[in-house]
């Protein structure tokens, strides 16, 4: 089944007198349960394209239905629940409240949710723990390899137990060994059943995904099958 439905997506910016196209009619469908990376050249319109499949931005023309729903049809406010409830976002700088523990930052997007504390608490450690962090829970990002805070990033994005993990860059500060750890980590959820979507440089990063597509210039200009790297979590 579709999880994704775009449709002759377009993004335009004015920049002076001139107008940039940023995705130039773009139309792909992602069902539930894949892995995709999305790769191209910075410009190519990959992170424009992942800003829309998250809800943070609008195409100027175009449709894109999530889950079923037109996105494009919604409020602000609805664009807003609708991160909260179907996306998790997991970035390359992690993101994390630097004064605030593991736990604490994974409670966060149930505090924008209106879950109670107590339930907040149990369902953070719990995420922790499925990302192999829980005796991590009370220390700061400062007391935290850069890999432990991006798993913790990666337990906030699966708290609310979201539909699509969206990942952009999810390894740019990363050593070649921990990025490879991390990726392993999103095949493994993946192999668990939840939707991947990857924006990447690396080829080496997008071999972990069953689906590769490149962009160039605001368009689609491949998108194949690939035997995705093993999905087992490393010791």
């Amino acid at each position: 089944m579709a999880l994704i439905e775009a449709t002759d997506l377009v993004r335009t910016y004015a920049m002076g007198d001139q107008v940039v196209h940023a995705l130039d009619g773009i139309s792909l469908s992602i069902d539930s349960g894949e892995f995709v990376a999305v790769m191209g050249a910075s410009g190519s319109g990959k992170s424009t394209l992942m800003n829309i499949l998250g809800c943070l931005d609008r195409p100027t023309s175009g449709h894109y239905r999530l889950a079923d729903e037109a996105v494009d049809a919604m409020s602000g406010d609805e664009l807003a629940a609708t991160r909260n409830r179907r996306i998790g976002f997991v970035f390359q700088q992690f993101n994390l409240l630097p004064r605030t523990s593991a736990v604490e930052n994974v409670e966060l997007p149930m505090v924008y949710a209106g879950v109670k504390p107590a339930e907040r608490r149990a369902r953070a450690m719990a995420s922790l723990s499925r990302v192999g962090l829980a005796e991590r829970a009370g220390h700061t990002p400062a007391e935290l390899s850069g890999g432990q805070q991006q798993r913790v990033a990666i337990a906030r994005a699966l708290v609310n137990a979201p539909q699509l993990i969206l990942a952009d860059e999810p390894t740019g500060a990363l050593d070649s060994k921990t990025s490879q750890d991390i990726m392993r980590l999103l095949a493994e959820l993946n192999a668990q059943g939840m939707t991947v979507i990857l924006v990447t440089h690396e080829l080496d990063i997008a071999a972990f995904a069953r689906r590769r597509i490149t962009f160039k210039d605001g368009r689609v200009i491949e998108d194949l099958l690939q035997q995705a790297a093993s999905p087992a979590l490393a010791t």
